[in-house]
């Protein structure tokens, strides 16, 4: 851990963390979040009425802290990551994964379990929906492939990202190449 007389580092040149140091946060971050006592952390907390979000915060600034980088540049960071990285299609991944964990550790301190275990079982099965909807999309040519992925992302964003819109099916994704196929 870092001692409060250290100096933190915050890179000079880009004003963002690098790649190295964000994988470095997202592994620690998921190893620290499947541990017991710090999920039993996140549920005290929760139990005693504070945000499961400003404990996971907490958490990433402690991380931060031990990499010795200020947390608050830190966590300004994060909210940057898509606009700076955008193109790393590997570090976006991780982020996404580490997003997702993050939400995980939330659900698991707020929900009952049989709640939490429902969740779990939701979204493997909307997992399995989107890899069965990229197998068929893999089908067809990158035109329309493309076409699909626009559809995709209309949809989801005028569903505000709701979990059941973000899949299509087979129909669906046929529909979409005909209708491309006779303009």
């Amino acid at each position: 851990m870092a001692t409060a007389s250290a100096t933190l580092a915050v890179p000079k040149d880009s004003g963002m963390l690098s790649r190295e140091q964000l994988l470095r946060l997202f592994s620690r971050f998921s190893f620290l979040t499947s541990q017991a006592d710090v999920k039993k952390r996140i549920m005290d907390a929760v139990r005693d009425k504070q945000e499961a979000v400003a404990i996971t915060t907490a958490i990433q600034e402690e991380i931060l802290l031990e990499m010795g980088i200020d947390p608050r540049f830190g966590i300004s960071c994060l909210g940057r990551v898509n606009a700076v990285y955008e193109n790393d299609m590997e570090l976006m991944i991780q982020f996404y994964k580490f997003v997702a964990k993050e939400e995980m550790a939330i659900d698991e301190a707020e929900l009952e379990k049989d709640e939490f275990v429902d969740k779990m079982h939701n979204q493997q099965k909307i997992q399995e929906q989107q890899h069965e909807m990229l197998k068929q999309m893999r089908k067809f040519h990158p035109d329309n492939q493309s076409a699909i992925l626009e559809t995709l992302r209309k949809q989801m964003l005028s569903a505000y990202f709701e979990n059941n819109t973000a899949f299509l099916t087979l129909d669906q994704i046929q529909e979409i190449v005909q209708r491309r196929t006779t303009l």
